[in-house]
């Protein structure tokens, strides 16, 4: 895996998560909003795939939608977790 490479998945999952905590509201911060987008890449990847969805752009636009959509899929799991365990509502 060359740097650049790695410097492509952190802005993808820094945009995704970005987005996906402006959607969803609340943040993680900079380091928690990578995190979230590019384990959202690859919840967002089975989702799509699972669907048989086609992104309707190639490239990096369509790599951060499907980062964002399994950031926001992964945002409502641990909404749910942290309400279910708190006993609070959203």
């Amino acid at each position: 895996m060359t740097l650049e490479t790695i410097l492509i998945w952190l802005v993808v999952g820094l945009i995704a998560g970005w987005l996906a905590s402006a959607v969803a509201g609340g943040g993680y911060g900079l380091i928690g909003d990578i995190v979230i987008g590019v384990v959202g890449a690859f919840i967002g990847g089975f989702i799509f795939r699972g669907l048989h969805i086609h992104v309707p752009w190639s490239g990096i636009p369509g790599t951060i939608l499907v980062a964002f959509v399994g950031a926001l899929v992964l945002l409502v799991i641990l909404r749910v977790i942290r309400s279910a365990t708190t006993g609070s509502r959203w």
